[in-house]
């Protein structure tokens, strides 16, 4: 929902150095945010994000278990970063808030990065 994130995925998809990565459990995630009555999402809206989320990542596999105590059902992210050696986590989610880095990943809010590399163009 908003415009910051529609530009990071368009930036993501027009660039050829950059990637979306994710694995199956987070797509369900998606699927399932996306369907949430909440966010009072249009069915073309929704439909349009189901589309995005469906052929812009790259899929892997990731055979990862990490504890994140904070919230366990986060956990996945962080897997996934580690297991991808990814150069960012962009997400909005506060139980990020105290790690500010991950091996080589750091994590970012939406808004950070959409300053980062859209505001600068």
């Amino acid at each position: 929902k908003g415009r910051k994130p529609r530009g990071i995925i368009q930036l993501i998809s027009d660039r050829y150095d950059m990637d979306w990565i994710v694995y199956q459990e987070i797509l369900a995630e998606y699927r399932e945010v996306l369907n949430r009555r909440k966010l009072k999402l249009t069915n073309e809206v929704r439909q349009e994000w189901f589309d995005k989320v469906e052929t812009i990542p790259k899929l892997i596999e990731v055979n990862l278990k990490v504890d994140f105590q904070r919230d366990p059902k986060d956990a996945k992210f962080i897997a996934l970063a580690m297991a991808s050696e990814a150069d960012f986590l962009i997400t909005g989610d506060k139980d990020f808030s105290e790690m500010k880095e991950l091996a080589k990943t750091v994590i970012v809010s939406v808004s950070l990065f959409y300053d980062l590399f859209i505001d600068e163009e």
